[in-house]
């Protein structure tokens, strides 16, 4: 059974994937930062919620600001071709959502990755761990760049809504984090990737498992995040941020990666299985107020095509 980290949710929060969703991580990064506990314990610490804390603990705010992360157009135009239905939809939903352009933001990969790697200049770390899928793939596509992460280890771990109004950082893999971070206590250096800091829980949670002396070697790295969330970090260690969004985390930003929208990687849940972002209508009109029923009807006509054999069992 994988070592787990549980943290109750706030009234007005929202489970993820980031991070990744948002399936990658495809992920919701929509989560209030909490006090970790129990780092480096395989033991689960839940605190008793009340029942309408319970009831609404995965409610969530329109914020002010909804940054979408466009992870989606380039697999599919690659995948089926610029002319198939496929592609045609996936254009038709990135018109769609941006129907409120003051509210809604499409980030794009470039943009995010140029802004990264402006920041300076750093010699090939020894070590990256790559945080997830879209962690390594983040590592990999800036390493294309600037040769600064010639060996990228994946760590396997998400956050699942536990059920009962928390969530809990799970690994993904047979092995508790510690043991996946394990070989690094004489890594001349580190670097951490991930795609979003939002909360900062899953990479606070990896820097806090690291070695002292290791995090003293250590720098991390993410493509955007919340520009309130970086002190966590970097009381940690130095971090450098693609795409930094002002404001207070959910009420004021938030962010997801489109492929969340349609695929079922982004709502992990305890002995459940995942759900796309249009399986949660109360979020979905949440994101997208007065034409949220348009949304979801082309997701699920997208997601009959990219996911036609992906029962909810």
């Amino acid at each position: 059974m994988p070592a787990v980290l549980c943290q109750p949710a706030l009234p007005g929060s929202r489970g993820h994937h980031s991070d990744n969703l948002v399936g990658g991580r495809g992920y919701c990064y929509s989560v209030p930062t909490v006090a970790m506990r129990g780092l480096r314990s395989t033991s689960v610490e839940r605190r008793k919620d009340n029942a309408t804390m319970t009831d609404t603990a995965y409610a969530a705010p329109t914020p002010q600001v909804f940054y979408i992360h466009d992870d989606l157009s380039a697999e599919v135009r690659h995948t089926y071709g610029e002319q198939s239905l496929a592609c045609q939809l996936t254009r038709e939903l990135f018109t769609l959502v941006r129907r409120d352009p003051q509210r809604v933001v499409v980030l794009h990969l470039e943009e995010q990755l140029t802004r990264l790697v402006a920041q300076g200049s750093h010699g090939p770390f020894a070590t990256t761990i790559g945080i997830g899928q879209a962690g390594e793939r983040v590592a990999r596509q800036v390493h294309q760049r600037t040769g600064w992460f010639p060996v990228v280890r994946r760590v396997e771990v998400s956050r699942e809504e536990d059920g009962q109004g928390g969530y809990s950082l799970v690994s993904l893999s047979a092995q508790p984090l510690a043991v996946q971070l394990q070989g690094l206590e004489t890594c001349a250096s580190l670097a951490v990737v991930d795609d979003t800091v939002f909360s900062g829980l899953t990479m606070r949670t990896i820097l806090q498992a690291l070695p002292p002396a290791v995090l003293a070697r250590t720098r991390a790295f993410c493509l955007r995040g919340v520009a309130e969330s970086r002190p966590s970090i970097q009381a940690l260690c130095p971090l450098s941020m693609g795409f930094a969004a002002p404001g207070r985390i959910l009420d004021e930003v938030s962010f997801i990666n489109a492929a969340g929208l349609v695929r079922r990687i982004s709502i992990r849940r305890a002995g459940q299985p995942a759900l796309a972002f249009f399986e949660r209508p109360e979020w979905m009109r949440a994101w997208f107020p007065g034409y949220a029923d348009e949304v979801i009807a082309l997701c699920q006509r997208l997601h009959a095509l990219l996911e036609p054999v992906s029962p909810l069992v």
